[in-house]
């Protein structure tokens, strides 16, 4: 378990399908909204949480599973990628540390954005 003091990281590398599986981690009233394609697995966003499944070892059948509700977001910033600069990224400040979102070419930084302040500010 990486610890709260340091910085989480995360990438994005494109929009994908919301996995089928993602429904038996969702609760009551819990709707999966969009998907992303991670370097081994993928982050889930639904209306109440962000779901990171992150395969772990040479196989991957280990999967630990990140679950932040958005309700222990208290900032967040979105950089678009420059001339230099491939990468977007997001960075989220919570309750339990700092956490930075790469996003590999292609993956919409504004359209991730609106997610998250939908999911915030309504």
């Amino acid at each position: 378990m990486p610890e709260t003091s340091n910085l989480l990281a995360w990438t994005f590398v494109s929009e994908c399908p919301i996995p089928e599986d993602v429904n038996d981690l969702l609760v009551d009233g819990e709707e999966a909204i969009a998907a992303y394609k991670t370097i081994r697995d993928s982050a889930i966003f639904t209306n109440k949480r962000l779901i990171v499944r992150d395969a772990q070892g040479i196989t991957g059948r280990k999967v630990e599973i990140y679950s932040l509700p958005y309700s222990s977001i208290n900032m967040w910033s979105s950089e678009n990628a420059g001339t230099l600069d491939l990468n977007a990224e997001v960075e989220l400040w919570t309750r339990a540390g700092h956490i930075k979102v790469n996003l590999k070419k292609g993956v919409d930084i504004r359209k991730l954005d609106k997610l998250i302040a939908q999911a915030l500010l309504t």
